[in-house]
């Protein structure tokens, strides 16, 4: 001991040296004592010796293990503090220096402080991560509707290999979107809410039951952390398109009632003082429904108690619709037979009147038809006008016409009497209006024929179409022309045969002798066809006058100046009855056209 006190100073390797020599020197000194032989002295000391190197290979083994693992911590060391330098997005660490010199240990020492501040920098880095990722996932939770989430939720699992200051920018960024969207999804929900409770106090309708139907979440009583998924936005939305259809059909319904209450009282000239219990439903008729907000205003009451006082009002009004109804039916059938047009049956009349009494039309609906009824029947009277107007000259002129005849066939026409004179005129201008039907009534085929291209149906004269009707009378016409012409050559043939046999010193012949004949004159009436055309259309001949008949002649009167003016007005009424050249046509049309 005092020799290795003495030798602190010396080196290591001396010291053993020193050590081993004196306790080597301290062997032999016994072994010579003792006599050891020299082959066992040999042995001793070559065990010495492997026991010796033995104990040095520990010692370098152990140094090495210590030399590796501080090796092996240094670079781990630099490999973490390099991780973290790359997952923290930094560089390098203010500090640290690039190059490290010095034993392993002062190198250890010298980066395991800057390595605990770079995981003091990762922990704190991790924690705000988990926080804003937390926060998003929670948002993120609410947004997709999983109201599952909680504070109890495991946390949300942190990328570690990047955990830059850009990355939690992103997420930070993504947080503050998500709050965002929620907040205005929060404003959306609300508005969807604050509307569904007003349209609900307008209907007068419980809004928390509606709003605890969409989701419980949403009622304030719940507690509950608020739904505010797509899928609950959309039910909120479709409950306000609901509600406010359901306004809108109330509303409509209010202001069909309100215009049926105005026309209601209107007709029946109710007093104010009567009309005021439903004059608000009167007056939402020109209100829109953006404009309707008062509680209580479009409930299911209001709507029962004014359509109970519509249909009190209508069975009030049904009394007298029969009588309004009435004057529009008088009305159309007025027009209509002034213009000789169609005139609706009665049995369908009698099937509205029907109708009216067990509530099957609508009273304001059955007037509307009826005034549409009458504007068609005036504009089709006006479209008719001037074809009326041409049928009325045409039946003046076949009156005249007919008249005309009648007066032909009276044998006492040219006897002096009163009012003769007022008759010959007459004559006259009878015969200047039959020389123009022809034409008239070319003209009214024309007319007619483009009245009803125009209007692609026929035109009716008191429901017998006019064509047919002035087509017969052509027909007719033409018929008894040419027989009057064969009468007429008959009478001649006669006349001539009568000169023949007659003595020239004989009487000379009556002044009727040379009139026509009752055939000549009605000979368009004798065929079998004419006749079955009139009685298809209603036409009736007149019957045949015998007083014109060849067999009976005026007399000559002689003496006397009565005499003489009288045979004067038979020749003058015998000139004026061989210039007569006109056809009668009696016909039994319906309406103006019956004689």
């Amino acid at each position: 001991m005092g020799s290795l006190q003495k030798s602190n100073g010396m080196g290591s390797s001396a010291l053993l040296e020193t050590s081993c020599g004196y306790l080597l020197q301290e062997l032999q000194i016994i072994w010579d004592e003792v006599g050891e032989d020299k082959f066992e002295r040999e042995k001793v000391l070559l065990e010495l010796e492997q026991e010796c190197l033995e104990v040095y290979r520990r010692k370098v083994d152990t140094a090495n293990i210590s030399r590796a693992r501080l090796h092996q911590q240094l670079a781990e060391s630099e490999a973490e503090f390099t991780h973290l330098l790359l997952s923290l997005g930094e560089r390098s660490l203010p500090g640290r220096p690039e190059k490290m010199a010095g034993t392993l240990k002062e190198q250890l020492n010298s980066i395991t402080p800057a390595l605990r501040e770079m995981q003091l920098r990762k922990e704190e880095r991790v924690k705000q991560f988990r926080v804003v990722q937390g926060q998003i996932h929670k948002i993120s939770s609410e947004i997709a509707g999983r109201t599952e989430y909680n504070d109890s939720t495991p946390s949300v699992c942190v990328n570690e290999n990047d955990l830059s200051v850009k990355k939690i920018e992103e997420f930070q960024n993504e947080l503050q979107r998500l709050h965002s969207e929620k907040n205005n999804r929060l404003q959306r929900m609300e508005t969807y809410i604050s509307t569904i409770k007003n349209l609900s106090a307008t209907l007068g309708i419980d809004s928390s039951q509606i709003i605890t139907k969409v989701h419980p979440s949403l009622n304030e009583l719940s507690g509950l952390s608020k739904n505010i998924s797509d899928d609950i936005l959309d039910k909120l939305d479709s409950t306000v398109k609901s509600l406010q259809s359901e306004k809108q059909t109330r509303l409509d319904k209010l202001q069909q009632l309100g215009k049926a209450l105005s026309n209601l009282w209107s007709l029946m000239d109710t007093p104010y003082e009567d009309c005021q219990e439903f004059i608000h439903v009167a007056n939402l008729s020109s209100m829109e429904s953006a404009e309707i907000s008062t509680p209580g205003s479009l409930t299911l009451d209001k709507v029962q108690q004014a359509e109970t006082e519509v249909k009190r009002l209508d069975q009030l009004k049904a009394s007298k619709m029969k009588e309004f109804f009435f004057k529009k039916q008088i009305e159309l059938e007025d027009i209509c037979r002034r213009s000789h047009m169609e005139i609706p049956s009665r049995s369908e009349m009698e099937k509205i009147i029907n109708q009216i009494y067990s509530g099957e039309i609508d009273h304001a609906d059955l007037l509307t038809s009826m005034d549409e009824q009458i504007s068609r029947a005036e504009e089709e009277a006006a479209s008719r006008k001037v074809i009326m107007e041409k049928v009325e000259k045409w039946i003046l002129a076949r009156d005249e016409e007919r008249w005309l005849e009648e007066y032909s066939r009276d044998e006492n026409r040219y006897s002096v009497s009163r009012g003769a004179h007022k008759n010959l005129k007459r004559a006259e201008r009878a015969r200047v209006m039959v020389n123009k039907i022809q034409a008239l009534v070319e003209l009214l085929i024309s007319k007619t024929k483009d009245w009803e291209d125009e209007r692609k149906k026929v035109f009716l004269y008191d429901e017998v179409p006019l064509l047919a009707m002035l087509e017969e009378y052509n027909m007719l016409r033409k018929e008894r022309e040419e027989e009057k012409q064969r009468q007429r050559e008959e009478k001649k043939a006669q006349i001539k045969v009568v000169t023949e046999h007659d003595s020239p010193f004989g009487p000379r012949p009556g002044t009727s002798s040379r009139r026509l004949s009752d055939k000549s004159l009605n000979g368009g009436f004798g065929g079998a066809s004419p006749q079955r055309r009139k009685s298809s259309l209603g036409l009736q001949p007149m019957g045949a006058n015998s007083i014109n008949s060849p067999s009976q002649g005026i007399p000559f009167i002689k003496g006397g100046k009565k005499a003489n003016r009288q045979r004067a007005y038979t020749q003058k009424g015998f000139a004026y009855h061989l210039r007569e050249d006109t056809i009668s046509v009696v016909s039994s049309f319906s309406g103006p056209f019956s004689p």
